[in-house]
């Protein structure tokens, strides 16, 4: 089956810098893919090039079998931008916000109210559709975001950090409208930097450091590449660089990283190492507050793969 959206050797500069490196990317029809990547990786110069907001130096995208540098206004016709930056006019309704980029599509009349109706439904804000961006919260705007995105019906939706800064509810809201319009036949790039939400919604990952891609499956495919790591998670009083230092020099640990009070140990059996790990802790006299194993997971590949934690 051909690709709903196909990245081949794309290249980006700006001045003498490699934004984007010769990256290869291929999304499926009907399936939600989720991107990840560190900050500067290349995901959001990357989108506007798909978008046709930003022309490639080298390569070649094409949606939906059209090229985005040959038929640019074909190609932003299938696509709808939720992007990380709010787009709405304060001053103007909720309603008015989504009619206003409904009409850049073309929409009028009796279709043109009808989409606007549904789009608003569709995010739970039909109830205050006369009212103002300036009195909504953050997760309303986001979701006002994404209806001002959907009116015409667009065949792939991006989603570029679609749930930064807002409450519980309003992300799993978002998340549930994700794959309502997955479902309803839309192709779907989500990006953010929550791993819970990619784990949740996405058919398969596509991870971006330094302008291109360097892991790509599905999360099982993913996670079966760091199967062989567990991880000790502690929280602790008295965290000292010469901790941090013996922690590291075991034998048997990958790799310890350190947030505050949190320490991540990283090794081939949580277990079998546990009663090591808890006497270099008593030795430098650190305080446990709280103690955990898990199995490694798509985290953890994100860390081997990139040296940073997906929030760095």
């Amino acid at each position: 089956m051909a690709p709903f959206l196909e990245m081949k050797d794309v290249v980006k500069r700006y001045g003498g810098k490699l934004s984007v490196d010769h990256l290869n990317l291929r999304v499926d029809q009907g399936e939600i893919l989720g991107l990840l990547g560190p900050n500067g990786a290349g995901k959001s110069t990357s989108i506007n090039m798909i978008c046709g907001l930003l022309d490639m130096d080298q390569g070649s995208i094409h949606v939906d079998g059209i090229s985005v540098k040959e038929r640019p206004l074909e190609v932003k016709k299938r696509i709808g931008l939720v992007p990380q930056d709010l787009a709405l006019y304060e001053d103007m309704t909720a309603q008015d916000n989504v009619a206003f980029f409904a009409k850049l599509y073309g929409l009028r009349g009796a279709l043109l109210k009808e989409r606007v109706a549904e789009a608003l439904a569709f995010v739970g804000l039909q109830d205050r559709a006369k009212e103002r961006p300036s009195t909504f919260s953050g997760g309303m705007k986001r979701r006002l975001n994404i209806a001002c995105s959907i009116t015409h019906h667009p065949k792939l939706i991006i989603m570029d950090e679609p749930t930064v800064g807002i409450d519980p509810q309003s992300r799993n809201h978002i998340l549930d409208s994700v794959k309502k319009l997955n479902e309803m036949g839309s192709t779907v790039i989500y990006t953010s930097h929550y791993m819970e939400e990619v784990s949740a919604i996405c058919d398969r990952v596509a991870i971006m450091d330094q302008g291109h891609v360097i892991a790509f499956g599905t999360l099982a495919e993913l996670k079966e590449r760091v199967s062989h790591e567990e991880k000790i998670i502690m929280t602790m009083e008295g965290i000292t660089p010469a901790l941090i230092h013996e922690l590291s020099e075991h034998n048997r640990v990958i790799r310890v990283i350190q947030s505050e009070q949190q320490v991540e140990v990283y090794l081939p059996s949580a277990q079998q190492e546990l009663q090591d790990i808890l006497y270099i802790c008593g030795k430098h006299q650190a305080v446990l507050q709280t103690l955990q194993c898990e199995e490694a997971g798509l985290e953890t590949l994100f860390l081997s793969l990139t040296g940073r934690t997906l929030r760095d």
